[in-house]
């Protein structure tokens, strides 16, 4: 305990900084949260310990104002050791915990809207999205700017709505919302089979003896991770400890919440960014005052104010979606470990095809691994085969009065029609959005690319417009070539364009589209599956969004159009993960009582991938990946950082990294400092964008290598440098 009148450091969140000196003013824990200004702004911050600064004592300010709250000392650890891994300022780091505005104030006093479900008005797409908006957050009043955000439609919807009556006023004070009879209870409903009781008592084991591990929970698709890690759940809330269920996206739990009520008899706390501004304050209110000890959330939930945590369960550990590349670069799975190991408590990793840097650490002896042998309730794997496309070519058909390429083979056109006779449902996959990704001249070859991204504008049939898929940014389709007047060709495949082949081949079947573009919000997701369930669809149509955590009983046949597509990419990881996303897919089929089937229609049938996923054999592919890797001095055998510089004039960033070059220490070890290069994607929103790459062996120290390299070249104002350990997107 501090006593009054001393000078301490204090963290301040939102700004790149490592602490600055206040003097106290009543007594004070290192920890606590508090109040003060900086550049005569309020700003919430952590006391860090004792202050270190030269300044005479007139010109120290005081601390305006201390919360009852703390921040542990491990959590400031967990501070302090991920912004040294991550190079992240700590300040900023703190933001990631202190993310809710004015979370120790009262709420704001704004005009509340409810959604008016008597109005009798049409329901277009966007007030559909409104009404999503209030069914995500139960109904509750919002405020016209969470509507909006929510919502994702303009002020021009809401004001509209308002005018109409779809929207009406509902006072100016949120609903206060209390937490204190939150309870759950162990309902017993779920009787585990052999293979999942020995990996749920060791898990068990773990929690009751307490202190820092990590299992693998090393499941095939369909083999009921999910009841083994809610039984570990269970064990550590019974015990008094705080749980987070971490998932990829919260599409995910679409059926999950139904599983979760089903055993813990309440639904669960769910923390995504599509919350109103009150409901995140309360939630986070509620976890710091340990009133909230188990949510289920992305990868910010690992950022709330834990209170005596004691469990952290991964969730498709494997998944891209854990590593965050906006408010600072970290991967949410490897934090999620570090906090376990500085707090001493447990960590499940759950995943049919875990990550390579996950197997490794299995190898070495640092995670246990638990496997899952065999699907739930007896159903059987499906059976997987490629289509040779060299030797079976898709058929043309005709649409919109013209001939059309087509894209799907005979042999996977028989299976549907199989498929639809016995009244089974098929899914057909391809990773890609909109009707065509090229848009080009006959003539000249000219494409159409967005005019603030070095990328090309992809043409989106439903909406009638091209959209660049990095920005945002729509224009019109053009109708000639806008360089020598000719006429233009729409190339490539997207998802569009299969479901327009779909509806000429298959005009009787009852198909849907599932991609980020139709699917906006849980609600809708809720919708389509709830249609899947009851059979309203006969065809699925889609993109990774139902490639992984649903489960279909009458799905029988998954058909990947283009099984090609990522295998040749020049990423390293590219066939780890074309292998775990098509892996994923494929488990979507055969779950129920009827057997499942696969067609992954290829180019490359002997590709190793595709032998891999058709023998059943990730381990022997994996085996080889990682061979290759560790010859390459690749992770997880070496390290890697990104160091990615970005401005808006050009010329002053090609001078930056020119001197950034020329800077560039010697390295020892092994390692090296290559580049500058332009990026791939050279451009995003006006901003030009540059590479350096930093690789060494993986006990090497390179992140104070970095901080030192970085210091030493004086950087612009109108340039911003970011930092990613061990990149996963090389874009």
């Amino acid at each position: 305990m501090f006593k009054a009148g001393t000078v301490v450091k204090v963290l301040v969140a939102n700004i790149p900084n490592a602490g600055y000196d206040y003097r106290l003013t009543v007594p004070a824990d290192i920890g606590a949260f508090v109040c003060v200004n900086v550049m005569n702004r309020p700003h919430i911050g952590v006391i860090w310990g004792l202050g270190d600064s030269s300044l005479p004592p007139e010109k120290i300010k005081n601390i305006s104002q201390l919360y009852p709250n703390t921040l542990s000392i491990t959590d400031l650890q967990w501070i302090q050791k991920m912004s040294q891994w991550t190079l992240m300022p700590m300040g900023m780091v703190l933001r990631l915990i202190v993310n809710v505005a004015d979370a120790f104030l009262p709420p704001k006093l704004e005009q509340l809207y409810s959604f008016n479900v008597e109005s009798g008005v049409r329901m277009t797409q966007n007030r559909q999205a409104v009404a999503d908006a209030f069914a995500s957050n139960d109904n509750d009043a919002m405020t016209a700017n969470d509507i909006q955000n929510i919502a994702r439609v303009s002020s021009g919807v809401v004001r509209s709505m308002i005018k109409n009556g779809t929207l009406v006023a509902a006072g100016v004070q949120p609903k206060n919302v209390s937490f204190e009879n939150l309870k759950y209870s162990d309902c017993q409903n779920i009787k585990l089979n052999a293979e999942q009781a020995a990996a749920a008592q060791t898990i068990g084991a773990a929690i009751e003896a307490g202190g820092f591990s990590v299992h693998l929970l090393d499941g095939i698709t369909g083999s009921g991770k999910t009841q083994v890690y809610f039984d570990s759940a269970w064990r550590a809330y019974s015990a008094g400890k705080s749980v987070l269920l971490m998932m990829p996206e919260i599409a995910l739990t679409a059926q999950f919440m139904s599983r979760f009520q089903s055993r813990f008899g309440a639904p669960p706390i769910v923390w995504h960014s599509n919350l109103t501004a009150a409901r995140r304050r309360e939630i986070w209110r509620g976890v710091l005052d340990g009133k909230i000890k188990m949510v289920v959330g992305t990868r910010s939930a690992l950022f709330l104010p834990w209170q005596d945590l004691g469990l952290i369960v991964i969730d498709e550990e494997h998944d891209g979606s854990y590593k965050q590349e906006d408010m600072g670069n970290y991967h949410a799975r490897d934090m999620a470990v570090l906090r376990a190991s500085i707090s001493g408590i447990p960590v499940v990793l759950a995943s049919a095809t875990p990550a390579a840097e996950t197997l490794e650490n299995v190898s070495l002896g640092r995670y246990k691994q638990l496997k899952l042998t065999s699907r739930f309730g007896g159903a059987q794997l499906p059976d997987i085969s490629t289509i040779d496309l060299r030797e079976n070519r898709p058929d043309v058909y005709l649409a919109d009065g013209a001939e059309q390429t087509g894209f799907l083979s005979r042999p996977l056109c028989d299976a549907i029609l199989d498929a639809l006779a016995q009244h089974q449902q098929i899914m057909l996959f391809i990773n890609r959005r909109g009707f065509a990704p090229i848009t080009q001249c006959k003539k000249c070859g000219w494409t159409s690319v967005c005019p603030d991204c070095s990328v090309g504008m992809t043409y989106h049939k439903r909406i009638g417009k091209m959209l660049c898929h990095m920005c945002g940014r729509t224009q019109i389709v053009p109708k000639v070539c806008s360089d020598c007047g000719s006429d233009v060709s729409m190339r490539g495949i997207g998802l569009e364009k299969i479901e327009q082949e779909v509806n000429v081949r298959f005009p009787n079947a009852r198909t849907a589209l599932v991609s980020s573009d139709v699917i906006t919000s849980r609600q809708s997701l809720e919708r389509l599956v709830h249609g899947i369930e009851q059979g309203d669809i006969d065809i699925i149509i889609g993109t990774q969004i139902l490639a992984k955590g649903h489960h279909f009983p009458n799905l029988t046949l998954v058909g990947v159009v283009d099984a090609d597509m990522g295998l040749f990419g020049t990423d390293f990881r590219a066939a780890e993960h074309t292998f775990q996303q098509l892996f994923q897919v494929a488990g979507r089929a055969g779950r129920g009582a009827h057997p499942g089937r696969v067609l992954l229609q290829t180019y490359q049938p002997s590709h190793p991938v595709l032998t891999a996923i058709c023998d059943g054999n990730r381990d022997a592919f994996m085996a080889e990946d990682m061979a290759g890797r560790r010859a390459a001095q690749m992770p997880p055998y070496g390290q890697l950082i990104a160091v990615i510089a970005e401005g808006q004039r050009e010329s002053v960033l090609q001078q930056y990294c020119s001197a950034l070059a020329a800077a560039a220490p010697v390295l020892n070890n092994g390692a090296r400092i290559m580049g500058p290069i332009n990026a791939q994607i050279y451009q995003v929103r006006n901003w030009y964008r540059m590479r350096f790459l930093v690789a060494g062996p993986r006990n090497a120290a390179l992140q104070p290598v970095v901080t030192h390299w970085l210091s030493r070249v004086k950087q612009p104002a109108n340039i911003r440098v970011k930092i990613d350990v061990n990149p996963i997107n090389f874009m």
